[in-house]
């Protein structure tokens, strides 16, 4: 007997809502009882649409992961520098609106260390699309392997600065310590960092 077809649509709604209530609620607790009655349906619907819990848990990382890089294009694209990409960055991953999935962000990291199999493959995904993004925002003319470099460090300081304000709530004092380092980026000279075409006066 062939089961019945998966409704894409209704099983992208689903995931939407699951992504919302794993924000909310402690992440190695999630199980399919827990998410179907937080969705307000039936643990036969959750696994028709997703199969496993496990599969449901990837699933969930996977949506999180999309609206994080999502986000990150969008307000970095709209900058033609790192110094403001980052800037722009900071403030809208220190948004209190992008805390709950931030939450569920660095809950996962501390599973990831771990268990580096089971998550591992989801930080280094998000980590690699967020140095993409601000790797961009530099422009062609940098060279790539400074370009990274630079964008890694601002990836890898903005995630300490904010596991540092979710964990203590000490706003003022992080808040002080990011004016800081982006000033710090912001005297960063793009030429340092011009492959030889970008140069004045360079090759052709």
């Amino acid at each position: 007997m062939v089961g019945r077809p998966v409704d894409h649509r209704r099983r992208a709604e689903l995931l939407d809502a699951a992504v919302d209530h794993a924000s909310r609620e402690v992440f190695a607790e999630l199980s399919f009882r827990s998410v179907a009655a937080a969705l307000g349906v039936s643990t036969t619907t959750l696994v028709h649409h997703f199969g496993t819990k496990d599969r449901l848990l990837e699933s969930i990382l996977e949506r999180l992961r999309e609206r994080l890089v999502a986000a990150s294009e969008q307000i970095a694209g709209e900058h033609p520098d790192l110094a403001t990409a980052a800037r722009a960055f900071w403030a809208w991953s220190s948004d209190d609106a992008q805390w709950p999935s931030l939450r569920l962000f660095f809950a996962v990291y501390g599973h990831a260390v771990q268990s580096p199999g089971t998550y591992g493959g989801f930080l280094e995904t998000v980590g690699a699309d967020w140095i993409g993004v601000l790797v961009a925002a530099q422009g062609p003319a940098v060279d790539p392997t400074v370009a990274s470099g630079r964008a890694t460090v601002v990836v890898a300081t903005i995630r300490g600065l904010l596991l540092d304000v979710l964990a203590t709530d000490e706003r003022e004092r992080v808040e002080a310590a990011a004016e800081t380092f982006l000033a710090f980026v912001a005297t960063l000279d793009p030429g340092d960092g011009t492959t030889p075409a970008g140069r004045p006066g360079g090759g052709r």
